[in-house]
């Protein structure tokens, strides 16, 4: 059995690659199934971020093949060439792979170093791939350790204390742009997770006003309830536009919901006064060529870094401690892996034991239907069942003596719980 991490990050590649492997949160079930059915490996779950997609695997049989195989499903699933990933994807196995998941969980390996986000998006990738039917034992046995590092990361170091999010870094980004943000208007795209915490922060500046645009409406009002802000659907949006001096995205839609055309007539009506827009989706929200147009700051998730850098540096001294008990986590896991492998030893060996019970019982009781004696039936029902359970253990002691294996005897006997009085006998 061996257990795989097959990925890709904001280290590893650029934004243009990271949206072209990124899987919707409506497709996921269908794309875990697929993945089973077409590799053939046991279990598996995928983690889909604006940072990172990651395809967590257990091969039971040890193939050596099975990780070409997901590759060749990842680049087949999103019709990319070969050459795509290939200087951009990092595959990491068995202690290597829960090490990675545990830091990933624990927000070390995250673009903005120790964000808790990261932990509710490996969460929700557990259950979706539970709710799919795709993770068993293993992988869920290694979800849970991850789990419980990530725990004591956040409540043993002070890596979680003054926590700097995506959508903190995106709000002192906009900042750059407009120092003040009391007479300054909001639009945020998306009703998710990120832009809860986007018009959080923005609350916190006292910014001027806000509006939330989602493809629901219903989402939308709740959100903008929450915050005392404006509710518009997608469809509003090229009306809206140019009441908007900030424009900050994140949704899960697969095209773009804004395009330059859209934006060039904004900022015609605003008669050129600049507009700021990041857009943190991936796949993108917002057309790359709006880009080239004058009075439009245009940034995406990967133009965060100076706000991260001064984060990370800040956080060092908690990491370092945050390693060591990631490290530990992983020796704990190995333990449980052991210990996994024989729960499944025990329940075969009962299993074993329980099927020759019944059989020996089903043959005692047709005996007592017929009319033998049932004392006779109970002495006879004892001594099979006695010489079939000897059998297999004393033919394998028998060949172990043979073949001079004194260990598997002295093991045998620890086993059994027999005590050898003579250890010139165990020798010969």
């Amino acid at each position: 059995m061996t257990i795989y991490t097959l990925g890709i990050n904001y280290r590893t590649a650029a934004l243009d690659v990271r949206e072209k492997v990124a899987f919707a949160p409506e497709i996921m079930t269908k794309a875990l199934r697929n993945l089973i059915e077409t590799t053939g490996v046991s279990e598996a779950a995928i983690l889909s971020t604006c940072n990172r997609t990651e395809i967590y695997f257990v091969d039971l049989n040890d193939s050596h093949e099975s990780a070409s195989k997901v590759m060749d499903w990842l680049l087949g699933y999103h019709q990319l060439s070969s050459d795509k990933l290939s200087n951009c994807y990092y595959l990491h196995k068995d202690v290597d792979a829960a090490k990675h998941m545990m830091k990933v969980a624990s927000g070390l390996d995250s673009m903005i170093l120790g964000e808790p986000q990261i932990l509710g998006q490996l969460k929700s990738a557990y259950a979706v791939a539970q709710g799919a039917g795709t993770v068993a034992t293993k992988l869920n046995q290694l979800f849970q350790q991850a789990f419980s590092v990530a725990k004591r990361v956040r409540t043993e170091t002070a890596i979680g204390q003054n926590p700097v999010s995506v959508a903190y870094a995106a709000v002192s980004l906009s900042q750059q742009i407009f120092s003040n943000l009391k007479d300054v208007h909001v639009l945020l795209i998306g009703a998710g997770e990120t832009i809860e915490l986007v018009a959080k922060h923005l609350l916190e500046k006292q910014v001027g006003s806000i509006t939330v645009s989602n493809r629901t409406l219903s989402r939308a009002e709740g959100l903008a309830e929450e915050f005392g802000a404006h509710a518009i659907l997608f469809s509003e949006i090229p009306e809206f536009l140019e009441k908007a001096d900030i424009l900050i995205s994140s949704t899960g839609s697969q095209l773009p919901i804004l395009g330059k055309g859209a934006v060039e007539s904004a900022i015609k009506k605003r008669k050129h006064k600049p507009m700021f827009m990041l857009d943190l989706a991936v796949p993108r929200d917002i057309e790359q060529e709006v880009a080239a147009l004058d009075d439009v700051y245009l940034f995406t998730v990967d133009d965060l870094q100076e706000v991260i850098l001064e984060n990370m540096r800040s956080r060092e001294n908690a990491a370092s401690k945050a390693e060591k008990i990631i490290g530990d986590g992983v020796n704990d896991w190995k333990a449980q892996l052991k210990g996994l492998d024989v729960v499944n030893m025990i329940r075969a060996f009962r299993k074993n034991l329980e099927e020759t019970r019944d059989s020996e019982t089903e043959k005692a009781l047709l005996s007592l239907q017929s009319g033998q004696n049932p004392e006779d039936v109970l002495r006879s029902l004892a001594r099979n069942l006695t010489n079939k359970l000897m059998h297999t253990p004393s033919r394998k002691l028998k060949q172990a003596g043979e073949q001079g294996r004194k260990d598997h005897i002295r093991l045998a006997s620890d086993l059994f719980g027999l005590q050898v009085s003579n250890e010139d006998e165990v020798d010969r």
